[in-house]
């Protein structure tokens, strides 16, 4: 009988992959911030806009519901889930600036020729912007209209993109939905949020490149990053007509 051959060397064991961090919110968290979003400006608007618009007024409304309602998705990903840094991958990475840059000012290339297009068929009244609209006509300071260009350029697209592609995505996951579906829903209902029905179609192709990156990265700095650039030539426009320089 022959002798048994020599048991081979083991296989090398590879290391199990870490379980995707799970969390107990979903979509009735984005609701709860919708309607803090929504009181807070509607409150604003009573307080300080009742009388009539002024830059201050304004910036409040810009600014402090938009802030409110990050801060609350930032606090339900720590009382329901793993913070933000896991929960939303709202993490530090030069590799996503710069790919936040490439999808920002790539998609400069889609956004302005459509912007264009849409102004030719709807008219240049209606493919206004909201918020360009309300400041029409005022004029401020330096100072102001520096906090403004901030409110515009810095702090609005980052608590944006924590509402809608960093809370609104992570409860669609949470409910199922796979990535392309998260993309397309929160697209979508970015668009439809700014109350601006008129320009829907027109927020939704400037939405489609932010929404990418961060469907490519799985992070959220990427989108903050390309929603800044994406902001960047209004908010810079906008700051010039407040001091006067140019007509809106």
């Amino acid at each position: 009988m022959a002798a048994p051959l020599p048991p081979g060397p083991a296989a090398p064991v590879r290391p199990a992959r870490p379980a995707r961090p799970t969390h107990r919110w979903g979509l009735g968290a984005y609701a709860l911030v919708e309607v803090i979003f929504l009181g807070s400006s509607a409150l604003i608007g009573l307080l300080f806009l009742a009388d009539g618009p002024t830059v201050g007024g304004l910036a409040l409304g810009l600014a402090v519901p938009t802030v409110l309602a990050a801060g609350t998705s930032l606090l339900i990903t720590y009382w329901r889930g793993n913070g933000p840094r896991r929960d939303l991958g709202l993490e530090w990475s030069w590799r996503d600036v710069g790919l936040g840059f490439a999808f920002g000012f790539g998609g400069l290339a889609l956004t302005i020729p459509a912007s264009l297009v849409y102004a030719t068929l709807v008219g240049p009244d209606q493919a206004t912007s909201a918020v360009g609209e309300v400041f029409s006509g005022l004029r401020t300071g330096l100072p102001m209209a520096l906090l403004v260009f901030a409110i515009v350029v810095f702090v609005a697209p980052l608590c944006e993109e924590i509402v809608y592609r960093g809370l609104l995505w992570g409860a669609l996951e949470k409910h199922g939905a796979p990535p392309w579906v998260a993309f397309t829903l929160t697209t979508l209902l970015f668009a439809l949020a700014h109350f601006e029905f008129t320009r829907t179609p027109l927020l939704f192709i400037v939405a489609i490149p932010i929404g990418l990156a961060r469907l490519y990265t799985g992070r959220l700095l990427a989108s903050v990053v390309a929603h800044q650039i994406n902001n960047l030539l209004p908010g810079v426009v906008l700051m010039l007509a407040l001091l006067g320089v140019v007509q809106l």
